[in-house]
């Protein structure tokens, strides 16, 4: 398989490292030399369909060129994987049939298939699954090419925003749309910092 990349998650009870063929998302966080650029931060507050606060995610990019690199801390979910994407419309109503639907769809100007492992794939907003642990709590961290916190293509902030979307269901990245990833269960607006 060529394009491994490593993500890293975590939970109380261990760290557990995944090796995934994941073309445009890869792992860690590149220093910057240039210290007097501060980049681009944003954030998330991620609720669940009761609309309780679950966790954050943050989003951070030194400069326009440079990968986002997102963190990802949530609790309450079920042990297991579940997808996680970034999706089209920063809303998050959890009021909404069926709950964060108007959040719409994932990012994917490209109009391409679903699926990180898809041969006709993936969406710019398709990432690997994130990984809960036997206490119910998450810590998963990347870095991706795929959008940006600055304006222009692919921006996190065009005219309607963006979401991040935790799914009650691993995803299996290859079906499409979503990769069988069933009830849409945590979501957050990313906002700028």
């Amino acid at each position: 398989m060529k394009n491994f990349r490593t993500i890293r998650t975590a939970s109380r009870f261990g760290v557990v490292l995944l090796a995934l063929t994941m073309g445009g998302v890869i792992v860690g966080c590149g220093g910057s030399d240039d210290n007097d650029n501060q980049g681009m931060t944003a954030s998330a507050a991620l609720i669940d369909t009761g609309g309780r606060s679950v966790g954050t995610a943050r989003f951070t990019q030194e400069r326009p060129t440079d990968p986002v690199t997102i963190r990802v801390q949530v609790t309450g979910l079920t042990p297991g994987q579940h997808g996680i994407h970034l999706h089209q419309v920063g809303r998050a109503e959890p009021n909404a049939n069926p709950p964060f639907a108007t959040a719409g769809e994932h990012i994917n100007p490209s109009t391409k298939e679903h699926g990180l492992q898809n041969p006709d794939g993936s969406h710019d907003g398709d990432l690997p699954n994130l990984n809960v642990g036997v206490d119910d709590r998450a810590i998963f961290e990347l870095t991706t090419t795929r959008v940006t916190l600055y304006d222009g293509a692919n921006s996190l902030f065009d005219s309607d925003g963006s979401a991040l979307i935790i799914h009650a269901s691993p995803d299996d990245q290859r079906t499409d749309p979503t990769g069988g990833t069933g009830a849409r269960v945590v979501c957050g607006v990313v906002t700028r910092d």
